[in-house]
């Protein structure tokens, strides 16, 4: 097997096969150490949203103090995994994939690995692409009017400059995503006075980024077990939290903006610019550790403005409302670029394949592709646990040929069926690019569910049989 990527989902796909015998495998990473996004990231405060008690391994348990950790931490955590299981001498970094064939008369892929300036060809019988969905090499920046008058400086959170210093500085954060809420309270601690300014509002809601009831566990119990517990809670917790507030919206608008008037008394204010057009979990609940970005609101080192960008002058921006706010520092936290598989380019017996002709086949794997596995987690739920069910089914899957002496296994899916996209969110980042992603069907085992709950359920009794084509 070949792995591509060595960040949360590639080494945890690597141990679940490293376990498994009869296989080998090698990693591919194109960036010089492991971490993937994590590595990725690294403006200031950038942090987890999801808890790390669900964002890590269930086999490697998290000893971190703080539940919502920070990127570092991440990385760090994914490294010691690596290292301490062996993966990390299955590691080839500084390695890009760029296009992958299937031969049918060899029964492999022929991956094309770019490496210091030289392409090479691998082979492998089965590839499993743990690439995530970022682009890595550009993030989403809107073309701003005049742009080029702007004289003070303007970054990217995902390019962020080491140099960048916004000590007493007038700073605007275009954007209300997560990445805006993580980058606003750490530019608050130097900063003169940091605006975010959003075009619509996010749902958020404040969370402790201590776990007491982890605490606690941990403290009497063995750090494996008190990881399972923990783990479990918080599944429930966070499902029952998605359930509750898709099934129950207005009282979940309710209950969101009674939280935020404990931080921000003003009504009209809140009213203003936390009541979001949509309704919840139509997009990621945006997660505030410890309510840090309110508190800056509420204490007026930060503030936030809604409005449209005119364009930009020489000493900030014009709005549509013909307000011009003053910076010395903008920031497009504007959302991130998608893109499917890594960017790789993929064929069959050299014909390319189209991935939005494609159907996901449990969500993992594409209907009329061979012996490939692509990883993705949830859009509701952290990212780690549809991960590592994704590397379970593929294990399992192994075996099954392996028993049955068979070559090949290809999803194959039937045409009369409905189609939908497969990411569920409306934001906008996600629909800039769902064009490009494969789609899902509407039935077993075509439908992507985002409910882990039910999913470790089916993935237990699963047939792998189901839906599938196999050659020996």
């Amino acid at each position: 097997m070949l792995i591509i990527g060595a960040g949360l989902s590639g080494v945890g796909a690597a141990w679940r096969l490293h376990r498994e015998p009869g296989w080998t495998y090698a990693v591919i990473e194109a960036r010089k150490r492991a971490g993937g996004t994590w590595d990725l990231f690294r403006y200031p405060g950038v942090r987890s949203d999801s808890d790390m008690f669900t964002l890590s391994y269930p086999f490697q348990p998290w000893r971190g103090e703080k539940s919502l950790a920070d990127g570092d931490s991440i990385r760090r955590y994914i490294e010691d995994t690596a290292r301490e299981h062996g993966i990390d001498q299955h590691v080839h970094y500084g390695c890009t994939v760029t296009a992958a064939d299937w031969s049918w008369a060899q029964g492999r892929w022929l991956v094309e690995i770019e490496e210091g300036g030289l392409c090479r060809t691998w082979t492998c019988s089965f590839l499993y692409i743990c690439a995530g969905y970022y682009d890595y090499k550009q993030g989403h920046q809107p073309d701003f009017e005049d742009i080029e008058r702007f004289g003070g400086r303007f970054a990217h959170p995902q390019f962020w400059p080491h140099d960048l210093d916004v000590t007493g500085k007038r700073v605007v954060v275009i954007g209300s995503g997560a990445t805006a809420v993580t980058l606003i309270p750490a530019l608050a601690k130097t900063a003169g006075h940091v605006t975010m300014l959003q075009r619509s509002p996010t749902y958020m809601s404040s969370q402790s980024d201590i776990d007491r009831a982890a605490d606690a566990l941990r403290r009497v119990l063995p750090s494996r077990l008190a990881h399972i517990l923990v783990r479990a809670k918080n599944v429930l917790l966070s499902q029952l939290t998605y359930w509750l507030s898709r099934r129950y919206p207005e009282q979940t608008k309710r209950h969101l903006r009674s939280a935020l008037l404990r931080f921000l008394p003003d009504a009209a204010y809140v009213d203003q610019h936390f009541a979001p057009r949509y309704q919840p979990w139509d997009q990621r609940l945006c997660v505030v550790p410890n309510g840090d970005f309110f508190r800056d609101v509420a204490a007026g080192r930060a503030s936030v403005v809604t409005d449209r960008i005119a364009r930009f002058v020489k000493h900030g921006i014009t709005l549509e409302s013909g307000k011009e706010l003053k910076a010395d520092v903008v920031i497009s936290a504007t959302g991130l670029s998608l893109i499917p598989l890594g960017g790789i380019k993929l064929s069959v017996g050299g014909e390319p394949i189209d991935l939005a002709d494609t159907t996901a086949y449990r969500g993992l794997m594409l209907s009329g592709v061979p012996n490939l596995a692509f990883c993705a987690g949830y859009t509701n739920a952290s990212w780690t646990l549809r991960a590592d069910l994704s590397s379970r089914y593929v294990v399992r899957l192994l075996r099954h040929l392996r028993r049955r002496g068979l070559a090949t296994a290809m999803p194959a899916f039937p045409r009369e069926s409905a189609r939908r996209p497969l990411l569920g969110l409306t934001s906008t980042y996600v629909q800039r690019a769902a064009h490009l992603f494969p789609q899902q069907g509407d039935r077993d085992p075509w439908v992507v569910t985002q409910n882990y709950v039910i999913d470790r359920m089916r993935f237990a009794f699963l047939n792998v049989r189901k839906g599938m084509i196999f050659d020996g």
